[in-house]
């Protein structure tokens, strides 16, 4: 194992740790509903936003690698395209599947 990778699970464990220790700082810190709804918005915000760069860079990545191909053989342009459609939706409809739980999440913090 090389010292950058020891240097970071380090850096991680060590994270953790005092992260997980903070959870257990208060007396009698049972559950509540601001926190709920806080966390829930939060989560709303990860999910699309990892949804969206996530999907963004698979259809560029897609896109890029349909149009090198085509570049390479023009003659294979219909039997690349189509694929490469279907491929693009596949990956919006995670995008559009990752806004749907955002939304629900955000229902939620909302009180919804």
């Amino acid at each position: 194992m090389s010292i950058k990778k020891l240097g970071l699970s380090s850096l991680v464990a060590t994270l953790v740790t005092f992260v997980a220790t903070s959870a257990f700082a208060q007396q009698d810190a049972g559950s509540n509903l601001n926190d709920v709804k806080s966390y829930a918005a939060i989560g709303a915000g990860f999910a699309i936003g990892l949804g969206v760069l996530g999907g963004g860079l698979g259809q560029g990545r897609a896109a890029a690698a349909a149009l090198e191909g085509i570049s390479r053989n023009p003659g294979a342009a219909a039997k690349i395209q189509t694929p490469m459609i279907l491929g693009l939706a596949l990956i919006e409809s995670l995008v559009l599947l990752a806004f749907v739980i955002a939304f629900f999440l955000r229902n939620i913090a909302a009180g919804g």
